[in-house]
Protein backbone atom coordinates (compact mmCIF):
# COMPACT_ATOMS: atom_id res chain seq x y z
CA UNK A 1 0.00 0.00 0.00
CA UNK A 2 1.33 3.25 -0.95
CA UNK A 3 2.79 6.05 1.41
CA UNK A 4 -0.76 8.32 2.58
CA UNK A 5 -3.39 5.45 2.05
CA UNK A 6 -5.44 3.57 4.34
CA UNK A 7 -7.44 0.40 4.22
CA UNK A 8 -11.36 1.53 4.51
CA UNK A 9 -14.27 -1.01 5.23
CA UNK A 10 -16.27 1.96 5.55
CA UNK A 11 -16.95 5.57 6.78
CA UNK A 12 -20.32 6.74 8.05
CA UNK A 13 -22.07 8.95 10.78
CA UNK A 14 -23.39 7.77 13.62
CA UNK A 15 -24.34 8.10 17.73
CA UNK A 16 -21.54 6.94 19.23
CA UNK A 17 -23.05 3.57 21.33
CA UNK A 18 -20.19 2.61 23.59
CA UNK A 19 -17.61 4.34 25.76
CA UNK A 20 -18.11 7.19 28.11
CA UNK A 21 -19.43 9.24 24.90
CA UNK A 22 -22.27 7.39 24.26
CA UNK A 23 -25.11 9.06 22.79
CA UNK A 24 -22.83 11.59 20.98
CA UNK A 25 -22.80 12.14 17.00
CA UNK A 26 -19.69 10.61 15.55
CA UNK A 27 -18.09 10.28 12.68
CA UNK A 28 -16.95 5.99 12.32
CA UNK A 29 -14.02 5.09 10.34
CA UNK A 30 -13.54 1.61 9.79
CA UNK A 31 -10.22 0.11 8.83
CA UNK A 32 -10.10 -2.88 7.00
CA UNK A 33 -7.82 -6.01 9.26
CA UNK A 34 -7.94 -7.62 12.19
CA UNK A 35 -5.46 -9.91 13.57
CA UNK A 36 -7.47 -11.80 16.16
CA UNK A 37 -10.56 -13.66 15.99
CA UNK A 38 -12.91 -13.02 19.19
CA UNK A 39 -16.10 -15.10 20.04
CA UNK A 40 -18.53 -12.59 19.95
CA UNK A 41 -16.73 -10.31 17.05
CA UNK A 42 -20.08 -8.04 15.24
CA UNK A 43 -17.51 -6.63 12.64
CA UNK A 44 -16.13 -9.59 11.12
CA UNK A 45 -16.89 -7.82 7.47
CA UNK A 46 -14.12 -6.17 8.28
CA UNK A 47 -11.52 -8.75 7.86
CA UNK A 48 -11.58 -8.28 4.31
CA UNK A 49 -11.66 -6.30 1.70
CA UNK A 50 -11.99 -2.11 1.95
CA UNK A 51 -10.52 -0.09 -0.34
CA UNK A 52 -7.47 2.23 -0.31
CA UNK A 53 -8.37 6.00 -0.07
CA UNK A 54 -5.77 8.60 0.84
CA UNK A 55 -5.80 10.27 3.69
CA UNK A 56 -6.96 13.84 2.16
CA UNK A 57 -9.95 11.28 0.77
CA UNK A 58 -10.60 10.28 4.15
CA UNK A 59 -10.55 13.69 5.52
CA UNK A 60 -13.05 14.74 2.47
CA UNK A 61 -15.52 11.83 3.60
CA UNK A 62 -15.47 12.72 7.15
CA UNK A 63 -16.33 16.54 6.70
CA UNK A 64 -19.49 16.55 5.19
CA UNK A 65 -21.09 14.81 8.95
CA UNK A 66 -20.24 17.67 10.92
CA UNK A 67 -19.61 16.14 13.84
CA UNK A 68 -16.53 17.16 15.82
CA UNK A 69 -15.40 13.53 17.10
CA UNK A 70 -14.12 11.12 14.89
CA UNK A 71 -13.20 6.90 15.75
CA UNK A 72 -11.17 4.62 14.24
CA UNK A 73 -12.30 1.07 14.85
CA UNK A 74 -11.60 -1.68 13.19
CA UNK A 75 -10.82 -4.67 12.65
CA UNK A 76 -7.64 -3.14 14.45
CA UNK A 77 -6.90 -0.07 13.30
CA UNK A 78 -2.98 0.09 14.64
CA UNK A 79 -2.48 -2.15 12.22
CA UNK A 80 -1.91 -0.14 9.23
CA UNK A 81 1.37 1.54 9.03
CA UNK A 82 -0.60 4.94 8.14
CA UNK A 83 -3.03 5.38 10.72
CA UNK A 84 -0.86 7.04 12.83
CA UNK A 85 -0.63 10.22 9.85
CA UNK A 86 -4.60 9.37 9.70
CA UNK A 87 -4.75 10.82 13.42
CA UNK A 88 -2.33 13.52 13.06
CA UNK A 89 -4.40 14.89 10.11
CA UNK A 90 -7.83 14.49 11.90
CA UNK A 91 -6.62 16.15 14.94
CA UNK A 92 -5.02 19.12 12.65
CA UNK A 93 -7.89 19.56 11.24
CA UNK A 94 -10.21 20.08 14.86
CA UNK A 95 -11.22 16.62 15.71
CA UNK A 96 -11.23 15.04 18.84
CA UNK A 97 -9.84 12.02 17.73
CA UNK A 98 -10.57 8.24 19.62
CA UNK A 99 -9.21 4.95 19.00
CA UNK A 100 -11.00 1.95 19.52
CA UNK A 101 -8.06 -1.20 19.57
CA UNK A 102 -7.63 -4.79 21.57
CA UNK A 103 -4.01 -3.50 22.92
CA UNK A 104 -2.53 -5.94 21.39
CA UNK A 105 -0.64 -3.70 18.40
CA UNK A 106 1.73 -0.83 20.25
CA UNK A 107 -0.29 2.84 21.51
CA UNK A 108 3.04 4.30 21.42
CA UNK A 109 2.37 6.58 18.19
CA UNK A 110 -0.92 7.34 18.73
CA UNK A 111 -1.73 7.64 22.47
CA UNK A 112 -0.28 11.20 22.88
CA UNK A 113 -2.74 12.47 20.29
CA UNK A 114 -5.71 10.59 21.02
CA UNK A 115 -8.56 9.01 23.23
CA UNK A 116 -7.47 5.59 23.59
CA UNK A 117 -10.61 2.47 24.02
CA UNK A 118 -8.03 -0.52 24.92
CA UNK A 119 -10.76 -3.51 24.71
CA UNK A 120 -9.01 -5.73 26.77
CA UNK A 121 -10.09 -9.46 25.74
CA UNK A 122 -11.28 -11.47 28.57
CA UNK A 123 -10.54 -15.46 28.29
CA UNK A 124 -14.12 -16.02 27.19
CA UNK A 125 -13.55 -14.39 24.48
CA UNK A 126 -11.09 -16.99 23.03
CA UNK A 127 -8.04 -14.09 22.49
CA UNK A 128 -6.99 -13.54 25.96
CA UNK A 129 -3.20 -13.21 24.69
CA UNK A 130 -1.58 -10.67 27.48
CA UNK A 131 -0.41 -8.47 24.64
CA UNK A 132 -2.00 -5.65 26.23
CA UNK A 133 0.25 -5.84 29.19
CA UNK A 134 3.06 -3.90 27.08
CA UNK A 135 0.45 -1.18 26.46
CA UNK A 136 -0.83 -0.35 30.15
CA UNK A 137 2.13 2.06 31.58
CA UNK A 138 1.58 4.04 28.32
CA UNK A 139 -2.24 4.70 28.66
CA UNK A 140 -3.67 8.67 30.18
CA UNK A 141 -6.24 9.03 32.94
CA UNK A 142 -8.12 10.42 30.27
CA UNK A 143 -8.26 7.17 28.01
CA UNK A 144 -10.31 4.29 29.13
CA UNK A 145 -10.72 0.84 28.76
CA UNK A 146 -13.31 -1.60 27.72
CA UNK A 147 -14.02 -5.71 29.02
CA UNK A 148 -16.40 -7.35 27.02
CA UNK A 149 -17.68 -10.13 29.49
CA UNK A 150 -18.50 -13.31 27.34
CA UNK A 151 -19.32 -15.87 29.88
CA UNK A 152 -19.90 -15.75 33.93
CA UNK A 153 -16.14 -16.70 34.10
CA UNK A 154 -14.79 -13.84 32.77
CA UNK A 155 -16.24 -11.31 35.70
CA UNK A 156 -13.77 -12.47 38.22
CA UNK A 157 -11.09 -12.53 35.87
CA UNK A 158 -11.72 -8.71 34.69
CA UNK A 159 -12.74 -7.53 38.54
CA UNK A 160 -9.21 -8.81 39.83
CA UNK A 161 -7.60 -6.98 37.10
CA UNK A 162 -9.53 -3.69 37.67
CA UNK A 163 -8.82 -4.45 41.19
CA UNK A 164 -5.29 -4.69 40.88
CA UNK A 165 -4.25 -0.74 40.84
CA UNK A 166 -2.41 -1.02 37.57
CA UNK A 167 -4.87 0.53 35.35
CA UNK A 168 -4.45 3.94 34.84
CA UNK A 169 -7.66 5.26 33.30
CA UNK A 170 -10.42 6.62 35.28
CA UNK A 171 -13.01 5.10 33.20
CA UNK A 172 -13.21 1.31 33.15
CA UNK A 173 -16.33 -0.08 31.12
CA UNK A 174 -17.85 -3.54 31.74
CA UNK A 175 -20.08 -4.79 28.60
CA UNK A 176 -22.02 -8.11 28.69
CA UNK A 177 -21.95 -10.26 25.18
CA UNK A 178 -25.11 -11.41 24.89
CA UNK A 179 -25.75 -15.41 24.84
CA UNK A 180 -24.34 -17.34 21.47
CA UNK A 181 -25.31 -20.88 22.03
CA UNK A 182 -25.63 -22.92 19.44
CA UNK A 183 -23.63 -19.95 16.97
CA UNK A 184 -20.53 -20.84 15.27
CA UNK A 185 -18.11 -19.89 17.79
CA UNK A 186 -20.40 -20.10 20.97
CA UNK A 187 -20.19 -18.50 24.11
CA UNK A 188 -22.56 -18.33 27.14
CA UNK A 189 -23.05 -15.30 27.81
CA UNK A 190 -23.48 -12.86 30.42
CA UNK A 191 -27.11 -11.26 31.13
CA UNK A 192 -27.03 -7.53 31.71
CA UNK A 193 -28.84 -7.84 34.93
CA UNK A 194 -26.47 -10.35 36.30
CA UNK A 195 -23.92 -8.01 35.08
CA UNK A 196 -25.04 -5.29 36.85
CA UNK A 197 -26.33 -7.16 40.41
CA UNK A 198 -22.22 -8.32 40.68
CA UNK A 199 -21.18 -5.17 39.78
CA UNK A 200 -22.92 -3.79 42.89
CA UNK A 201 -21.92 -6.46 45.26
CA UNK A 202 -18.68 -5.58 44.59
CA UNK A 203 -18.12 -2.07 45.15
CA UNK A 204 -16.40 -1.90 41.84
CA UNK A 205 -15.92 1.34 40.28
CA UNK A 206 -16.39 0.74 36.82
CA UNK A 207 -19.11 2.06 34.36
CA UNK A 208 -21.53 -0.78 33.19
CA UNK A 209 -22.86 -0.50 29.46
CA UNK A 210 -24.65 -1.46 26.54
CA UNK A 211 -24.67 -1.06 23.04
CA UNK A 212 -27.02 2.00 22.67
CA UNK A 213 -26.93 1.78 18.85
CA UNK A 214 -28.33 -1.49 18.98
CA UNK A 215 -30.64 -0.46 21.38
CA UNK A 216 -31.90 2.18 19.26
CA UNK A 217 -32.16 0.39 15.91
CA UNK A 218 -31.96 -2.82 16.59
CA UNK A 219 -29.37 -5.32 16.87
CA UNK A 220 -27.80 -5.82 13.37
CA UNK A 221 -26.81 -1.81 13.63
CA UNK A 222 -23.66 -0.83 12.74
CA UNK A 223 -21.78 0.19 15.68
CA UNK A 224 -17.88 0.62 17.13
Amino acid sequence: MGSGEVLVTEIFHSIQGESSLAGLPFAFIRLTGCNLRCAYCDSAYAFHGGRKMTIPEVLEAVRPFGARNVLLTGGEPLLQREAPALVEALVAQGYAVSIETHGEVSIARVVASARIIMDIKTPGSGMCRGGFEENLPLLKESDEIKFVLAAPEDYPWARDLVRSGRLRPKEILFSAAQSARGAPGAYPGVELAWLAERILEDRLPVRLQYQLHKLIWGPDRKGV
